[in-house]
């Protein structure tokens, strides 16, 4: 079975039936965390909306993405996302960092209509300092930005998912809906109307061996550095109902060792330029997340998040552990079950 036949035998069954109106009133999940502002280490509140999701999911999504579980398998409307908001508010204590996700596309009409959009920003104007939310590069336009910017008086923040610079594996690996270039020339727009820009990168997408895996994050910092104010390098964890998911159960996918994210953030931390690099990894050192041996990975986590908040990489060369022997015999490994 090829990549290309796998991802649209998941992508049929990945999106949920429409949801009920009560299921529509209540967020996806919310939690706060540590993160930095310049040199500022401060709090970051972080909310999921409920919403459709990304429409691409419904096309043919990307390998490693199983975000659509938790849509509403249609488009929420303002009431449901207005109940929404106000019970995230209620737990909200003015933290200076917001990040508001929606599972796709925040500046996506389907997902948030503009007038939601709007009010959802205004509620966090005058008590967060900045507003990060994610959008697929099509939607990243002055007719979008502009009313956001009115209605927040902090700074905004774009991410968007590039993953990675190399376009075999961002269109056939990944299977994104659009080039590399696309996202490059997205963050460029961003960045003239005055928004911050945040660039994700993907560690050891499927059909990578781990070296392959550390030099497209090298070479991706490198070439989106120019590009983005910050970069993410996000390790890959096995989501229900991907792609990753299928290869992972039949033995063809292991996550990626975090010796490898080490690497990639030494030396992408030697071509990043001005942008500031960060890796805070979902699910790290569970058996689905990126690992170790179990053994050193929260040491190794540990080490990551403060090298990421304090923007000093140069502690990662301390860090060791005898499984650091068996991850160089992997680094050569191909994956098992790719064909051309």
């Amino acid at each position: 079975m090829t990549p290309e036949s796998v991802g649209r035998s998941v992508a049929r069954d990945r999106h949920p039936e429409p949801a009920p109106s009560g299921e529509a009133r209540r967020y996806v999940g919310q939690w706060v965390e540590d993160e930095a502002i310049g040199p500022d280490r401060v709090r970051a509140f972080v909310l999921i909306l409920r919403t459709r999701g990304c429409y691409w999911a419904d096309v043919k999504g990307c390998t490693m993405c199983g975000y659509s579980k938790d849509t509403l398998g249609r488009s929420a409307t303002p009431e449901e996302l207005a109940e929404q908001l106000s019970r995230a508010l209620a737990r909200y204590h003015d933290e200076p960092y917001v990040k508001v996700y929606t599972s796709g596309s925040f500046l996506d009409d389907r997902e948030v209509d503009p007038a939601s959009r709007a009010a959802i920003v205004s509620a966090f104007s005058g008590k967060a300092r900045r507003f990060l939310f994610e959008t697929l590069p099509e939607f990243a336009q002055p007719e979008g930005i502009g009313p956001l910017k009115d209605a927040f008086a902090g700074e905004l923040e774009v991410a968007l998912g590039l993953e990675s610079t190399d376009p075999t594996v961002l269109g056939r690996f990944i299977n994104k809906g659009s080039s590399p270039a696309e996202y490059l020339a997205a963050a460029d727009r961003l960045s003239a109307l005055g928004v911050r820009t945040k660039a994700y990168l993907l560690l050891k997408p499927p059909y990578l061996t781990e070296s392959e895996a550390v030099a497209d994050v090298v070479r991706s910092v490198r070439e989106a550095a120019q590009h983005f104010d910050a970069i993410s390098v996000n390790p890959v964890h096995i989501q229900n109902g991907t792609v990753v998911e299928w290869l992972y159960h039949r033995g063809r996918y292991r996550p990626p060792w975090l010796w490898s994210l080490v690497d990639a953030l030494r030396e992408g931390a030697a071509v990043r330029g001005g942008s500031r690099l960060v890796s805070f990894p979902t699910a790290g050192g569970l058996p689905r997340g990126p690992h170790n041996c179990g053994e050193c990975d929260a040491r190794v986590l540990a080490a990551v998040q403060e090298a990421s908040l304090a923007q000093e990489f140069g502690p990662l060369d301390a860090l060791d552990c005898g499984c650091r022997a068996e991850w160089r015999t992997t680094l050569a490994y191909a994956p098992l079950g790719v064909e051309a």
